[in-house]
């Protein structure tokens, strides 16, 4: 028993607390990640991408400038299109991994969590 007389370990209670507080940092960055936006670009800039910092697309913006390097081919123009479209998505999600890593790993103090854990 400990000197309060909860009968808790003062080592369980102090691990339970910072268990908490790591619980809602991680909550809280969630939410901030969820609100931040992160650009990708393939093409030289020509084909943009913006993804937020949970991963969700937000907007793709392909500059007109891309129709008309084929030489008019309509197949090879899509087929560019889409190659540069996803090149560009990769590229944000890719960013956007990134920063929720580096941003994860500053609350947990570098601790890797267990998928699913605190709703990973």
């Amino acid at each position: 028993m400990t000197p309060d007389g909860s009968g808790e370990p003062d080592m369980l209670r102090d691990l339970m607390q910072a268990a908490k507080k790591m619980q809602s940092e991680v909550e809280r960055v969630r939410d901030e990640l969820s609100r931040r936006a992160i650009d990708g670009e393939s093409g030289g800039g020509l084909v943009r991408c913006t993804v937020s910092g949970v991963g969700d697309v937000l907007s793709l913006a392909i500059d007109p400038a891309v129709g008309g390097m084929t030489g008019g081919d309509p197949t090879v123009n899509l087929k560019m299109i889409a190659d540069l479209s996803v090149a560009a998505v990769n590229a944000a999600l890719e960013r956007a991994r990134e920063v929720a890593r580096a941003e994860m790993a500053r609350v947990t103090g570098g601790v890797g969590l267990p998928p699913g854990m605190f709703g990973s």
